[in-house]
């Protein structure tokens, strides 16, 4: 019996998807470089982002701008970019991590300053990386169901506050090298924004088709990368180890349903870092020339590292191309999305 969740979609398809980045680049060195005491007093070698994640750089938001804005552009991009006029969605889901309160969603500022209509449904959909990904997979359900005939799905990450906190824990004199490799994931992390608009497949027969899925959950791993707004700390060996062990399974059983052996002629992987990247292409017979990089400069952006990385490829797919949208979330979470481009 396959341990995974299989689905497919009737009349869902994408019409646009596009990606914002946060304008401040901030490069491992210079992290590094405000990191040089601590690691000399802990015995360890500068470069080690660099070196160990194969991230040259991330991105920060501006001083006075937030993930929320960022999120709001991008929604704004992709109905341009779709040709359908805001008044026209009737689902807005909002899948960031970052956060700036608990109540209310952060769904609804970027309604508002998007300007959709008050027929427009909007809500939070939060799955660590995979949310994203959920919420396309909710979206195309609710298309498939008549529910809606247009669906923005947008997402906004702020890595910074996370690695100004990180980094001055770290400097402090009490710091650890254990403490270093238990928030070394939060270093690779980035900002930015995407978004995507999706809607019926039998309207809009030039669209990019979603196929179906699988998704596949390992939560008694759960434990393994826990954040707040404080701080996140990270077993990113364990995190590697039995997100592989997950994918694994899951590209296994989706056999029974997908023709994903044959291959594809692009893989969108989450973004991680080189390490997670060539671990996945080995285990999964994934042929990395068709596996595109967004890391080295951005560093991993959470669920907007999914779209963005399709987004910086969307110009380059021909029609009829098979395109696998594949990702591990914190808990642990698999998915895997087909798009017939």
């Amino acid at each position: 019996m396959s341990g995974n969740a299989t689905f497919r979609s009737s009349n869902a398809t994408i019409l646009a998807v596009s990606a914002i980045d946060a304008p401040i680049i901030v490069t491992s060195a210079q992290i590094d470089e405000r990191l040089a005491d601590a690691y000399a007093r802990v015995g360890l070698r500068p470069g080690l982002i660099e070196g160990m994640a194969g991230i040259r750089e991330r991105r920060w938001w501006s001083e006075g701008s937030s993930f929320v804005e960022g999120a709001a552009l991008a929604g704004g991009k992709a109905l341009a970019e779709s040709g359908i006029d805001s008044s026209r969605v009737g689902l807005m889901i909002n899948t960031s991590v970052s956060r700036a309160h608990l109540e209310p969603a952060t769904a609804v500022a970027v309604h508002d300053l998007i300007g959709l209509p008050s027929s427009c449904q909007n809500f939070d959909v939060t799955n660590a990386c995979l949310g994203f990904v959920n919420g396309m997979q909710l979206a195309a359900s609710m298309i498939d169901a008549g529910q809606v005939d247009y669906a923005l799905i947008v997402n906004g990450e702020d890595a910074r506050p996370a690695h100004e906190a990180a980094i001055a824990r770290l400097a402090s004199a009490t710091s650890t090298s254990k403490d270093v490799f238990a928030e070394f994931a939060t270093l690779t992390l980035g900002s930015g924004a995407a978004a995507m608009v999706m809607g019926r497949a039998d309207q809009h027969p030039d669209g990019h088709r979603l196929i179906g899925g699988v998704n596949r959950a390992a939560t008694e791993h759960h434990g393994l990368c826990v954040g707040d707004v404080e701080m996140m700390r990270t077993d990113s060996s364990g995190l590697l180890k039995y997100g592989l062990e997950l994918s694994a399974g899951l590209w296994r059983d989706a056999a029974q349903e997908f023709d994903w052996a044959a291959g594809a002629d692009v893989y969108v992987i989450h973004q991680v870092s080189q390490v997670h990247t060539d671990a996945i292409c080995r285990e999964l017979g994934i042929d990395p020339a068709r596996v595109p990089r967004t890391f080295p400069t951005r560093g991993n952006i959470g669920p907007a590292s999914v779209p963005y990385t399709l987004a910086s490829v969307a110009d380059d797919l021909s029609p009829g191309d098979k395109v696998i949208l594949m990702g591990i979330g914190s808990g642990l979470n698999a998915s895997c999305l087909e798009l017939r481009w």
